[in-house]
């Protein structure tokens, strides 16, 4: 489940990536509830969100796009609860240099189908840790390595599929029968992008992606709903890996 925000921003402002300032602005909608504050969450924290788009320099008076989603709809049903009472107040809210208010929020719903195809909104992050080296033929001093298209692509395939597998069992508390999820693959693009922690820029590598999928099971579509709702790969809560369904 999913919510798309319409933003109308305030001020004219060079367009970037949002990630780190809408996630502090995220994590904002839930401190107050002790309930569903994800910051401190054990585990895979099971919500992403995109990057604002559509994409170019923003002027004053645009309206442009943000959507949050989650694999639990009270979280989700909680956030829209914030938005609307922001929405409603006609709160000027400041993320960084931008400036906006919130003219609608609306509840989405995409559905992972037996035949479906997804593509990227946000980079998917895969990290290969040191002890998987050897397995993988890396070499490397690193503590991890980010999956890049120097590497295997069955790397980033098995990787990918572990990580959606652990977040079934968190979520569900039940082991997966299937371990099979992907199909057909397109890969599109490998990409930086600079994360900020503690004040320091960070380079992030992530890649973009287009899966298709057909004759997937019940457990298949269920395992694959929880990656469309809450973010393929790492780093969900900081806005990678959220994907979108094809529609049409």
């Amino acid at each position: 489940m999913r919510l798309l925000i319409t933003l109308q921003f305030l001020n004219d402002c060079a367009y970037t990536t949002f990630y780190d300032k809408f996630r502090g602005f995220v994590y904002s909608l839930q401190k107050e509830s002790s309930a569903f504050n994800q910051h401190d969450i054990v585990g895979y924290k099971l919500f992403t969100f995109s990057n604002v788009y559509r994409v170019g320099d923003i002027k004053e008076g645009d309206t442009r796009f943000f959507q949050i989603s989650s694999s639990n709809s009270d979280f989700i049903y909680y956030i829209r609860g914030q938005l609307a009472e922001k929405e409603q107040l006609k709160k000027v809210i400041s993320v960084g240099e931008y400036q906006f208010i919130i003219t609608s929020v609306k509840s989405l719903r995409p559905k992972i189908e037996a035949s479906c195809e997804l593509i990227t909104g946000t980079p998917i992050i895969i990290r290969i840790p040191k002890y998987k080296y050897e397995e993988y033929g890396i070499k490397s001093e690193r503590p991890f390595e980010y999956w890049r298209p120097e590497y295997d692509f069955n790397i980033f395939m098995k990787q990918l599929t572990d990580n959606l597998l652990k977040k079934y069992e968190q979520h569900y508390t039940k082991k997966p029968e299937n371990k099979n999820l992907f199909e057909q693959f397109e890969f599109k693009k490998s990409v930086s992008v600079v994360k900020v922690e503690n004040g320091k820029n960070i380079p992030v590598i992530g890649s973009i992606w287009k899966f298709g999928f057909s004759h997937l099971n019940h457990e298949q579509q269920e395992i694959l709903q929880l990656g469309l709702d809450a973010g393929f790969g790492e780093m969900n809560s900081s806005g990678f890996g959220f994907m979108n369904k094809v529609e049409g």
